[in-house]
């Protein structure tokens, strides 16, 4: 089975920088970075191994983690709009 990896890394290559960045200054930041890893790591295991568990559960994970990306991005977004007032 293919698995499609979604760290975010991948997810925002064009935000390397602002990762990397968010995730030494702001502590809420790198909280969210490590609750999405964590759960992207959860979600790839189950469908690499194809581990039974129930349709809802895995949806459900996906979910969590689509809104944790969502939050991660409007930070990066943020920060990036704040960067550019800057210079």
């Amino acid at each position: 089975m293919h698995i499609d990896h979604h760290d975010l890394y991948t997810e925002f290559p064009d935000m390397r920088e602002a990762i990397a960045v968010l995730k030494d200054e702001s502590g809420y930041f790198s909280n969210l970075f490590g609750r999405y890893n964590r759960l992207t790591g959860k979600v790839e295991d189950l469908e690499e191994h194809d581990m039974p568990v129930a349709d809802f559960t895995l949806e459900d994970m996906k979910k969590a983690r689509a809104k944790l990306k969502d939050e991660i991005y409007q930070l990066l977004l943020v920060f990036r709009c704040g960067q550019r007032h800057q210079a």
